[in-house]
Order: C-alpha cells, then structure tokens, then sequence
C-alpha cells in the first residue's frame, strides 16, 4: 500500500484555489504511480492504480483473466488460481491480483506532488487562455514591464504580451511601468504557454476607442461602417446614424471637438477624420477625400468601381495629401480606384471620359430595345423593296 498524507485536504485546496476537480487530480495520480512502476512489469502486463481520495491509500493491481492453458503470464493465469483468489472466478473472469511494490512510498510521493504541480500549470494555462480569449476585440489596460530593443514587455496582469515595433505608433515612446492601452488581437496556444498578440495599429483599436468615448455606438444610435488608418498619421472613419434626430459626425465629434480629442490624445495625435457614411458611392467619395472641396465625381466603371474626381486647382494638393496619405486613405475606405484631376483637365478630357463613363442598366436595355427596333425596320425595308423588285420584273 502506498499512503500520500493529506490527500484530501490538498486536492480540495487545489480545486478551491485552481479550479482543477478531485477527479481530474485522482486520475492523473494513478496514471503517473502505474507509469512509474511499469518499468518492473512485462511491456503486456494490464497495469491498474487505485487511490482512496479519502484516506489517500493507493494500490497497485495487476489485471488478469482466466483461462484453461497460459500463453502469456502477463495477462493470464488458470482458472483455478483465479479460483483461489475469488471463490466465484471462472473461465473468462478478469482478476485484479496486487502487486504494489513494498519500497514504492517515497516514489509515489514524490510522483504525486510532480503531477499535482503539472496539473495546477495545465489548468492555469488553460484558464488564463480562456479568460483572454474571451477578450480578443477588447481594449485592456496593462503596463510597460520592460524594454527589448524596439519592443515593449506588458504586464496583462496573470500574463505578459510582447507589444512589437510593428504594432506600436510611430514615434511613441514610454517608460518601464508606464501604463498602456491595448488591443487585443488574437491568442494563440504555444508548447509554453498561451501567448497574447496586442496591437495599437490595429484598426480595431480606433474603433473600439471610438465606441468607449461615444456611447451611441454601443447603443446602436450610430454604426461605424468602415475605418481606413495609417497609425500616427491620419485616419478616416465612415459613420452613419440609425436615428433620425441624431447627426452622427456630430454625436462622434462631441461639444467642441472634446470626444474626438480625447481618442487623438491616445493614438499620439494622429489626425482623425469623421465622415457622414452615404450609400451613394459618388456622394460618399466625396465626402472620404474632405477637407479638400471636391466639385464632381464621374463614376467611370461601376463594375470595376473606378471614378475620376474633379477638383479646383487650388484643391489638388489637398485632395492628394502629404505624401498622398488623402488620397490613399479616401480609396480604402471608399473600396474605389480613384483619380483626381482638377478642373481645367477634366474640360479638356470631358469627352473622352464622357465615352469612357458606363450607362445605366436601364439606360442599357433602353438602348437594346431601340436597336432591336431599328433592326426589325430596317429587315422589313429590305423584304418590301425585294418585293417591290420582283413586282417590276
């Protein structure tokens, strides 16, 4: 017999403080004490432990069954040896003969408290997996633990996540214990652990950020469409509102800008730019490449979603943006190919994009019945003058 003191007691405190059952403790117990001790059986023998969650007694029990002639001692033994064992055996009835070693105590003391530990590292890297999958989409507050090279150790709290130089802000810095909001992206399981991937360029993060100082976007007031971000630089944001008295740049923007400041404090001053969402794509075009004042949009291939923007001359730099960060920015969140060309230019192309620019669907099938009738007319021409001809003849 093998004793482990205080069984009870410790798996109890185990499930109470780690949330691993007495069940899960017991099983992993006797699988390890049955691995232990297999090495001085056969590699046949059917090895079972049996451990008394009470007193803590555990028993080592060799599995045999009953037959008429032996092939292999291992798993076997004759009928009437069975019958010694249990007066009630017979041909066929599986016996359970013990066989725990006599010097097995210390072993399976020690085996225990290996596995007990295992277990409370499984379950809590199966807990902390969990709770912070439940927060991927989430913004969370930790702090800066430490610096290596462009990358920054945080402190989730019962886990760390490495921030990476291409998920920080250009041109942000901060300090050891210096506190930090983050996304969360992702996790993933690794042989080492659960491991957190957080993001501050992710535009997600915007969003989220957005709904925490707007609070008619979690009510459902305004819907943010889509976010177009260049981290540390600009960004552009469609929004639309699903109540009637309700202005949805204006709710997000807040009295006197004070809502939107506060998100463009924490994205380190990145420009952001609120824009009335319109199911109309040339009305919304414009709308995406503001500040600048845009005087037309000529959609010129609805299939390919191509149009061609037409700007003052004074405005083109403005449309395009410092490094073409306008621009780029209005075709993402757009999902448009666009070409800005001012004013002057468009008059000179106009008829050359005129011919470019697609008609409607029904424009289309207008078109076809016209030609379908001119055709049919022109058929009906040609029969009569035949006939008109053979009539002469």
């Amino acid at each position: 017999m093998i004793l482990i003191d205080n069984f009870a007691q410790v798996a109890a405190q185990i499930e109470t403080e780690r949330g691993i059952s007495k069940e899960e403790i017991q099983e992993a117990i006797e699988l390890a004490l049955v691995s232990a001790c297999r090495k001085k059986f056969p590699e046949s023998a059917i090895l079972v432990a049996e451990l008394d969650n009470n007193s803590g007694e555990v028993k080592i029990y060799q599995k045999k069954t009953a037959v008429k002639k032996v092939e292999d001692e291992a798993i076997e033994l004759l009928t009437k040896e069975a019958k010694k064992l249990d007066p009630a055996a017979k041909l066929g009835t599986e016996i359970k003969i013990e066989v725990t070693p006599s010097n097995f105590g210390r072993i399976a003391a020690q085996t225990a408290k290996q596995v007990i530990i295992q277990r409370i590292r499984e379950a809590e890297k199966n807990n902390i997996f969990e709770e912070f999958q439940k927060k991927i989409g989430q913004i969370i507050v930790g702090s800066v633990q430490r610096i290596e090279n462009n990358n920054y150790l945080i402190n989730l709290g019962r886990i760390e996540a490495l921030l990476r130089y291409k998920d920080q802000i250009p041109e942000e810095t901060y300090r050891a214990k210096d506190k930090i909001r983050v996304f969360i992206s992702d996790i993933i399981k690794t042989p080492r652990g659960p491991m957190v991937q957080i993001s501050r360029t992710h535009p997600n993060f915007l969003k989220k950020l957005m709904e925490l100082e707007v609070p008619e976007i979690t009510e459902g007031l305004i819907e943010i469409i889509k976010i177009a971000r260049e981290p540390g630089k600009r960004a552009k944001i469609a929004v639309k509102s699903n109540h009637a008295s309700i202005s949805a740049v204006g709710t997000c923007v807040g009295p006197m800008g004070g809502r939107i400041q506060s998100v463009i404090r924490e994205l380190h001053n990145e420009k952001i730019d609120v824009i009335e969402w319109d199911d109309n794509p040339a009305t919304f075009i414009a709308s995406s490449l503001k500040p600048a004042i845009i005087q037309q949009v000529v959609v010129t291939n609805e299939d390919e979603k191509e149009a061609i923007v037409v700007v003052k001359k004074d405005q083109l730099s403005l449309a395009i943006g410092k490094h073409g960060i306008n621009i780029r920015l209005a075709v993402k969140l757009s999902g448009w190919k666009l070409e800005i060309i001012d004013a002057e230019e468009f008059a000179d192309k106009k008829t050359e994009i005129s011919s470019k620019t697609p008609i409607s669907f029904a424009d289309k099938i207008k078109k076809s019945k016209e030609e379908e009738k001119e055709a049919e007319a022109e058929e009906a021409a040609a029969e009569e003058a035949v006939a008109e001809e053979a009539q002469s003849d």
